[in-house]
């Protein structure tokens, strides 16, 4: 998919969650290629930077560059039924009480809703620092587009 990011923010590897168009995307002629084509509160992964520039009033160097992105990857902490490399998961991760974990961000990601649908890339092992004691396993994950 093909978007436009700042011109400082534009490499390749980066990642970032769309949190939204800013009140001047409104009337942009680049709104469509720009932002309409993300999803808000998604993760997304720069995978091609192209030699393509256009001025842009809300970015830090007023331009933007043209980019390829995919919908990125995650390291999350997951219940360990079900989990098998390249097998497709629903996140539907329940509720936790402790809200101070360490570890909450993984069990509960940025850029990634309850009930998205998935793959799994990555089995990374059992997670056995669980405060909860709650038997968990390691992923890495990826949002089907």
């Amino acid at each position: 998919m093909i978007t436009l990011i700042g011109k400082e923010l534009a490499k390749e590897g980066v990642s970032f969650v769309f949190y939204g168009a800013a009140e001047e995307c409104s009337d942009c002629r680049f709104k469509a290629s720009c932002v309409d084509s993300l999803k808000e509160g998604h993760r997304y992964t720069i995978t091609e930077v192209r030699d393509v520039e256009q001025k842009c009033p809300i970015h830090e160097c007023e331009k933007v560059k043209v980019v390829v992105v995919e919908n990125g990857e995650f390291t999350i902490l997951t219940d360990s039924k079900g989990i098998f490399e390249g097998s497709s998961f629903d996140f539907n991760r329940k509720g936790c009480s402790n809200k101070d974990c360490d570890f909450r961000d993984m069990c509960f990601p940025e850029g990634i809703s309850k009930e998205e649908k998935g793959f799994y890339v990555k089995d990374l092992g059992k997670f056995k620092d669980c405060p909860r004691g709650n038997s968990l396993e390691k992923c890495i994950v990826k949002i089907h587009d």
